[in-house]
């Protein structure tokens, strides 16, 4: 069975408040990069962005931000 990383944004938000272009403001990551974040689109995920999403959202455990979630 594989594992597949999950970016809970969409959820972190919703709980916040907040857009996907306010925390492109903050976090001065292109809504671009975030929306393909959101929606599970992107391949890599750069650590930096994360740190900068959990900052700005005042987030201090990683594992608010990502799950890991079992694939068949």
């Amino acid at each position: 069975m594989s594992k597949k990383v999950i970016v809970n944004l969409n959820e972190l938000l919703q709980q916040e408040g907040l857009s996907l272009r306010e925390l492109s403001r903050l976090t001065d990551i292109r809504h671009a990069a975030l929306s393909e974040l959101a929606n599970q689109k992107r391949k890599n995920i750069n650590f930096n962005h994360i740190e900068r999403i959990a900052d700005a959202l005042d987030i201090e455990d990683i594992r608010d931000i990502i799950s890991l979630e079992n694939q068949n």
